[in-house]
């Protein structure tokens, strides 16, 4: 009987890896996540914005921008879209916002990108999903007329993302929202792959607390924007404290940061440039992270990418935010993960567009591998 137990024992670990590798490959979601590379965000535009008139709509970010950003060398957008675009009267056929949407999809497969589609709802629609189970049906039912309207483009390069960054922590009542979202999505679209993410803000953190969802093809996603006091310095959102941090190095040392300290006057904010020069944030330390998030996915032999990563520019020396998106960039890429980076013409913009006036970032494009 041992020896029998032995001999299957053994068979078993010379046969699991040849039939995960079938499955993998019988798999769309393998080969169609070498479609997410390397790609940007396109925020500010159908989400995020106060302003979803039609005249905004079609000249915020243009064909010519679409052309653009496959000429610099990425391969894909990534497009959040507020609940609001698709607050119309009648079909969609008939409603400009969507037909604009459609038009923006249509434009970047036309100039050889991939698309994700990220669903984008403000604070207070997520906290209603929270608790009231009216929004979550009506949210449900939203998914399956997006996922009807969009499965039928180009389902090897339309993705569908069931939500950008919940940002509730409630990690319990996320996994089952979000189960019950890809059983909607799948029934409307069964061939599209879905990209899925953890509660919260999408951190590591939130990703790996997440169920096995009973689905082959999803990729698992994060968002990186650690150590935030660096990649959120002088930003007037989220954290009071951002705004009045300004001009931190990276990587960073004691030494480096002794003159920050020295200059701060708020003992909170002492704290936290002492914690980060402490810290040691470098390339490695930053390869340490990524290199966890993809032996989790390699664990449970899942896709990976992370779709938004960046660093805020406005309060940042040019040379630093170089550095730490050369640095996460290069850890994504030496675990095979693909990425999005946070973003096409914003604050943490990868160009410049004032004024009719187009100007590429060439710290940023160099920094992602995409120019010399």
């Amino acid at each position: 009987m041992g020896q029998r137990l032995l001999f299957w024992a053994i068979l078993a670990v010379l046969i699991f890896p040849v039939v995960l590798a079938h499955s993998q490959k019988a798999s769309p979601v393998w080969n169609r996540a070498k479609y997410l590379q390397h790609g940007i965000n396109l925020s500010s535009w159908f989400a995020d914005s106060n302003n979803y008139s039609i005249p905004q709509l079609r000249n915020f970010t243009t064909p010519a921008d679409i052309q653009h950003i496959r000429a610099m060398g990425f391969d894909h957008v990534r497009i959040l879209v507020a609940p609001a675009i698709f607050e119309c009267d009648g079909k969609w056929t008939s409603c400009e916002r969507v037909q604009v949407l459609d038009q923006a999809v249509e434009k970047a497969l036309s100039a050889g990108l991939a698309v994700i589609l990220d669903f984008d709802p403000d604070a207070q629609y997520t906290h209603r999903l929270e608790t009231d189970e009216q929004a979550t049906t009506e949210f449900l039912r939203l998914w399956g007329k997006i996922a009807d309207h969009y499965a039928t483009m180009d389902r090897e390069r339309v993705f569908f993302e069931v939500m950008n960054e919940f940002s509730i922590s409630d990690a319990a009542r996320w996994s089952v929202l979000l189960q019950r979202a890809v059983q909607t999505i799948r029934r409307h679209a069964p061939d599209s792959t879905i990209l899925v993410t953890g509660a919260g803000f999408s951190d590591i953190w939130d990703l790996i607390l997440l169920p096995n969802i009973a689905d082959s093809n999803l990729i698992y996603n994060f968002h990186y924007y650690e150590p935030h006091i660096f990649t959120h310095q002088g930003a007037n959102w989220a954290v009071e404290w951002w705004k009045d941090v300004h001009g931190l190095p990276f990587p960073a040392t004691p030494l480096k940061l002794e003159e920050a300290i020295g200059r701060e006057k708020d003992q909170a904010i002492r704290w936290k440039l002492l914690q980060y020069g402490e810290e040691h944030w470098n390339a490695a330390r930053i390869a340490t992270d990524i290199n966890f998030a993809a032996k989790w996915a390699h664990e449970r032999h899942v896709p990976l990418m992370c779709d938004e990563f960046g660093v805020y520019r406005n309060f940042t020396a040019a040379e630093d935010r170089q550095r730490w998106l050369s640095a996460t960039r290069t850890a994504l890429e030496a675990n095979r993960i693909g990425w999005t980076m946070w973003d096409y013409q914003g604050s943490f913009g990868a160009v410049y567009k004032e004024g009719g006036t187009l100007r590429d970032d060439d710290t940023v494009l160099r920094a992602l591998g995409l120019k010399r």
